[in-house]
């Protein structure tokens, strides 16, 4: 992340917002019940006839699957400033 790198409020505003975006694409993906079942028929239909290329498309297809499957339900802690990590002179 830019924060790691960069010492500026900007930067870790901006990775903390990076990964709120992940975080909500997840959670919009994990809702979509259809795109999961497409996913499901898909990997069906390629698990019948598998050679080396396949059997790597349906572990990627097994992992977004596990992805799309929901979670249970946790609140998340609120994210309140803390101090600068690292070595302070």
């Amino acid at each position: 992340m830019a924060a790691n790198v960069l010492n500026s409020i900007t930067a870790a505003r901006m990775s903390v917002f990076v990964v709120r975006a992940f975080v909500k694409m997840r959670t919009l993906l994990s809702n979509n019940k259809e795109l999961a079942e497409e996913l499901k028929k898909l990997e069906n239909k390629l698990t019948g006839r598998l050679d080396a290329h396949e059997m790597a498309i349906v572990d990627v297809m097994r992992w977004l699957i596990k992805l799309l499957e929901p979670r249970p339900a946790t609140s998340l802690p609120d994210l309140k400033p803390k101090g600068p990590i690292g070595f302070q002179p």
